[in-house]
This record gives structure tokens, C-alpha cells and sequence, in this order.
């Protein structure tokens, strides 16, 4: 019977938990194998890992039995929610409950939650600095998860902090660069000249990666996450290079961006003000050399543009 410690990821078919997977799966002689933990277990990226010989198992995280019945057995867990998916903060926080509670009753000895700032400790709610989100909050996605720690704490689960930041991917799913009616390639930012700090969603599961290979030195702490932090201007011209052409940077207004209109825009948009007015405590936090130690594949902008820009073929 295998030696090797189970680690279970939660959201494995998704981009934080896939690239974990991925990680573990890239070492066959390391220390552990996966259980990869999906509320579909027939959709086709479950049935690929099926096939590939990894563990696969239903979990519905608004369960706590569920969630407990997944994570018996596990040395390791990857926990994270999908706030995007149900835009609530109170449902966000109850799954957090329900797998703090499922990790205690298993015995899980390291638990990874995948979590953000709590923003109300830099911008206290109702001063005015920004509009007020779901009676409490002023980031609800950030919010609810930096509020959920002490979920893990309370229950005495050995737990490390992952603190995540903007998606790279955003780049081609939400503000991608655009062509002008002049023609022109431009890309536009609601963060003013302030840094906007990024990293590759295959990043993160990596070093995730990193972190249960650290082991018990990292309970208790928390480790916040980047692959570069640029400014507009500098995010343009690494853009720039990769199509051979000038791409400017145009700042958009914050309240152009508000807007804008997509579901959960106030979400976002408060969190852009955020990155802009609380720079040092997000950004300035951002150690990319620390982060390097955990995952040394760690990608910085244009290492992972290049190997994206099969996805900005239409704009050359």
C-alpha cells in the first residue's frame, strides 16, 4: 500500500485546485498523492483525472457531512470557496464553517484556505470612502474570506493562509487589450499609475504545492501570493512587446469602471479602489522572492504572457 500523505483538493477541476492537482501530479516520487474533490464527478475534467488514475470524489462544501465524508483519511486539504458563483457572502462563509468544522472531525493535520484580506481593517465601513456593500461589507468577496479565518482558527484546524490576488487570466477573460477605431491597442486599468498585483492562476495551486512540501513551519502563517506586481503602464509594455506594436495604457476613471454593469461590477470596483488606496498593506505585502522559495516555476507577466498569447491572436 502506497506510503505517500493524501492531499484533498477542494475545486480540483477548477483553476486554484487544478493547478494544485496538476503540481502533485508532475512529481509521481514525491510525498503525496491527490484526492480530487469536485461537486460533478461526471463532468469531462473529472472523468480526465479519473482517467489519469487520481482519486476522484463528490463533495458538496454547502455540506458539512459531505465535505467530512471527502476529507477522511487526508493528511492535507486545499479549501476554497467559489464566491462568483453565487455572489453571496453569507453562503461563502458557511461553506468556510461547514469545512473548518469537516477538517477538525477528520484529523486533517495541514489545511491550506485559500482566502484575501478582510479590507474593513484599512477602510472602516460607513466612513464614506466607498459604497457600502450588502449592509457590512466593502469588498464582500475579499470580506467574507478574511472574516473566515477565524473559522479555522476556533476550530483548532493547523492551518495556512494562502492570500491570492488578481488573476493574470483576467487580462483574457475581463480586460483584455482592444483595438480603438484608429486602430490603436490599448489596455485599460481602473488603478490610476498604482501597481496591480498578479500571478497565474496555475500559480497559486503550485504553491500551494510548495506549501504542504514546507509542511507544519507553515501553520498559523500567512503567505500572500504574487508573480509581479506592475503598474498600467508597465503591464502595456510587456503587452507591447509581445505584439511588435505600441500598446498604450489608458486609465479608466473609477467610476467609469463602476458603470460598466456586469454582474457584481460594485464587488469589483471596490476592490480596485482598494488595490489603489491600500497599496502598501496589499501589494507592499507581496514578497515574489518569498514566493519563489515555495514554487520556483513562480511566472512573472511575461514568462506567462508568452506562453498565453495563442489567446491575443485576433488582435495582432
Amino acid at each position: 500500500m502506497s506510503d505517500k500523505k493524501i492531499i484533498a483538493v477542494v475545486g480540483a477541476t477548477g483553476a486554484q485546485g487544478g493547478g494544485l492537482v496538476r503540481a502533485i501530479l508532475a512529481e509521481p516520487d514525491g510525498p503525496f498523492a491527490v484526492r480530487a474533490l469536485t461537486r460533478d464527478t461526471t463532468s469531462a475534467k473529472a472523468c480526465s483525472l479519473a482517467d489519469s488514475g487520481v482519486d476522484v470524489v463528490s463533495v458538496d462544501v454547502d455540506d458539512k457531512a459531505s465535505v467530512r465524508r471527502a476529507l477522511e483519511g487526508a493528511y492535507g486539504a486545499y479549501l476554497m470557496t467559489s464566491y462568483w458563483e453565487y455572489f453571496s457572502a453569507e453562503r461563502e462563509q458557511a461553506q468556510a464553517r461547514a469545512m473548518a468544522a469537516a477538517a477538525r472531525g477528520a484529523g486533517v493535520r495541514h489545511a491550506i484556505w485559500s482566502t484575501l484580506p478582510d479590507t474593513r481593517r484599512e477602510i472602516p465601513v460607513g466612513t464614506g470612502r466607498m459604497p457600502v456593500l450588502a449592509g457590512r461589507y466593502n469588498v464582500p468577496h475579499f470580506d467574507s474570506k478574511g472574516e473566515a479565518d477565524r473559522y479555522f482558527a476556533e476550530a483548532a484546524v493547523p492551518t495556512t493562509f494562502l492570500s491570492t490576488t488578481f488573476y493574470f487570466e483576467n487580462f483574457i477573460t475581463q480586460l483584455p487589450p482592444a483595438r480603438d477605431e484608429n486602430g490603436k491597442l490599448f489596455i485599460s486599468l481602473p488603478m490610476a499609475d498604482s501597481k496591480l498585483a498578479g500571478i497565474a492562476a496555475e500559480d497559486i495551486g503550485r504553491t500551494a504545492h510548495g506549501i504542504f512540501k514546507r509542511g507544519e513551519e507553515l501553520v498559523g502563517r500567512t503567505i500572500e501570493i504574487a508573480g509581479e506586481s506592475l503598474t498600467g503602464h508597465e503591464y502595456a509594455a510587456q503587452f507591447s512587446a509581445m505584439f511588435a506594436e505600441e500598446v498604450e495604457y489608458r486609465p479608466m476613471p473609477l467610476q467609469a469602471y463602476r458603470a460598466l454593469g456586469f454582474p457584481g461590477v460594485d464587488d469589483a470596483a471596490n476592490m480596485f479602489q482598494y488595490y489603489v488606496e491600500c497599496s502598501a498593506a496589499f501589494t507592499g505585502a507581496r514578497d515574489v522572492d518569498h514566493v519563489r522559495t515555495l514554487n520556483p516555476r513562480l511566472q512573472d507577466f511575461a514568462t506567462w504572457l508568452d506562453l498565453n498569447r495563442s489567446a491575443f491572436e485576433g488582435l495582432r
